[in-house]
């Protein structure tokens, strides 16, 4: 943990409201103190930061990711650069969730990882079916092999115990039916996701779904999950199915990114992004290439502005609406960090959000849905989760790539070690 940090003299966004001018104070990784003036430093040794003309918000959530499972932990690593201070992983092979966690809390330059572990799947549904799609390697459909196929109460019950060992945040169901996409995956029964979720919640899960159409959706929630990982995008929202969200109380995460990606109409984003300098001195070719490609998933009828048209109606509705980019490792049409900043435009731009409703959906609202009562906000007590912004983010949106300084836990990361009082 680092010393204690005076950052002032700096317009505050607290995760839900600002403060104009104001001033914050960590000690030993956590906040100790926020004020609409001025604080006076402990002692001596205070680390002082006095950035007129910034904003200090708290450390972005990425709601969605699959994390790479290399040794330098890349998905981590450049998140948090962009200011992404927590991931939640939505399905990672449990061998592998103690080695990110470890590598997390080891490396002040990695961001903080959540994760479902394992997924719910079964034998020939999502993710499968998308995957081998594109790749049918022996690493590949070995690696497939290994995932649990659920069938009956007993292996549900397996599977929830498994997780409750791999200490899952969350947990998370599988429920595509190929509506509007390329692929048609084997569809779980209601009854068997009814139990996952039944079970789960017995023992104390949270759970969230994948769905891509609105009868999936639909059908999901009159299951009981508790938010959706992306808005439906092949058929247009109707009463239906915000009243399913609303009997729920159940939050979106529409990963509008992902969505264009999908159908590609998303590609000219990609490329203005992937080519912004303030993005683009942190990726290498290879990177930017990923980027800039699109996944290609729709068959014509799924299209991103049925997605931005649901989001404005569920919001509208008082459905909540959570930030999470789906980006994964290497796939296309995302990248670590940088697309949580695109769908906090996006949600702007196209879904008639303010700066402040957006920023809010990147932090304290997505910490609150999701359970982390720990983050998402700069209040008295919580991690010092932090992110200082040149400019005014709560005007302009754009500003949140204007970054300056990113600290986890209060210990500042390296790609903003020089920045000076």
């Amino acid at each position: 943990m680092s010393s204690s940090l005076l950052i002032k003299d700096i317009r505050i966004f607290d995760g839900e409201k600002e403060i104009r001018r104001g001033s914050v104070l960590v000690e030993n990784g956590l906040i100790k103190q926020v004020s609409e003036g001025s604080l006076t430093a402990p002692d001596a040794s205070t680390v002082i930061i006095s950035k007129p003309g910034h904003t200090l918000l708290p450390g972005l959530i990425d709601g969605h990711i699959h994390a790479a499972t290399d040794e330098e932990s890349t998905s981590l690593r450049q998140a948090l650069k962009f200011g992404v201070t927590t991931v939640c992983d939505m399905h990672q092979e449990s061998h592998f969730v103690g080695k990110l966690r470890a590598q997390s809390r080891q490396d002040s330059d990695l961001a903080d990882f959540k994760t479902s572990s394992q997924a719910a799947t079964v034998l020939g549904g999502w993710p499968a079916a998308v995957i081998t799609a594109y790749d049918k390697s022996e690493e590949t459909l070995a690696t497939i092999a290994t995932w649990p196929d659920l069938q009956t109460k007993a292996d549900v019950e397996t599977y929830i115990q498994a997780r409750l060992e791999d200490k899952a945040d969350y947990i998370k169901l599988m429920h595509e039916d190929g509506n509007g996409l390329a692929v048609k995956p084997k569809l779980p029964s209601l009854e068997l996701q009814k139990t996952i979720i039944d079970t789960a919640h017995k023992n104390g899960f949270l759970t969230v779904a994948h769905a891509l159409s609105r009868q999936g959706t639909i059908d999901i929630l009159h299951a009981g999950v508790d938010g959706l990982t992306h808005s439906f995008c092949d058929e247009p929202p109707n009463q239906e199915v915000i009243d399913a969200f609303l009997a729920n109380d159940a939050h979106l995460n529409p990963t509008l990114v992902t969505i264009g990606s999908l159908t590609t109409e998303g590609k000219e984003q990609q490329e203005q992004y992937a080519h912004d300098p303030r993005v683009e001195k942190h990726l290498n070719a290879h990177l930017i290439d990923r980027f800039c490609a699109c996944l290609q998933l729709g068959n014509g009828i799924s299209k991103v502005e049925t997605a931005y048209q649901a989001v404005r109606e569920l919001k509208a509705a008082g459905v909540d609406i959570i930030i999470g980019s789906d980006s994964a490792g290497a796939a296309y049409g995302t990248s670590p960090g940088v697309s949580v900043h695109q769908e906090l435009a996006l949600f702007v731009d196209k879904c008639g959000f303010t700066p402040i409703e957006a920023l809010r959906a990147g932090t304290s609202l997505v910490a609150k849905r999701l359970r982390f009562p720990d983050r998402g906000r700069i209040a008295e007590g919580l991690r010092a989760d932090l992110v200082l912004v040149e400019g005014n983010p709560l005007e302009n949106i754009d500003h949140t790539l204007d970054l300056r300084g990113v600290w986890k836990q209060g210990v500042l990361t390296s790609t903003y070690k020089d920045l000076v009082a």
